[in-house]
Parts: C-alpha cells; structure tokens; sequence
C-alpha cells in the first residue's frame, strides 16, 4: 500500500507525463522550426522540474 508520500510522487508524475505527451504533440504539429525551438525549451524546463523533484525525493530518504 502506498503512504501519502509515494501518492503524491505518483500524481506529480502522472502530470508530468502528460504535460510531457501535450508538449510532444505541439511539438510534432508545430509549423515552423521557431515554434519547435521555443517548445524543445519548454521540455528542457519539464525536464529539469523532474529531476528536481527526484533530487528533493532522494534528499528525504
């Protein structure tokens, strides 16, 4: 059984997920190479906001 905790770390990765899969999408559907760019950007800050929040995680243990 998962405690509050892993609940939480569980949602906030569902979300990222699907922030991530939107991204990808826009992404793919993007017209130009400017709007590509500018969404890339957007990953890197997801991405960083991910391994962010497992560095806060493994600080904690």
């Amino acid at each position: 059984m998962f405690d509050t905790e892993m609940a939480s770390s569980t949602d906030s990765s569902a979300t990222v997920d699907d922030e991530v899969r939107q991204l990808y999408e826009r992404y793919q559907a993007a017209d130009s190479d400017e709007e590509r760019h500018e969404i890339a950007l957007e990953m890197g800050k997801l991405d960083g906001r991910r391994h962010a929040e497992i560095y806060a995680a493994l600080e904690d243990e």
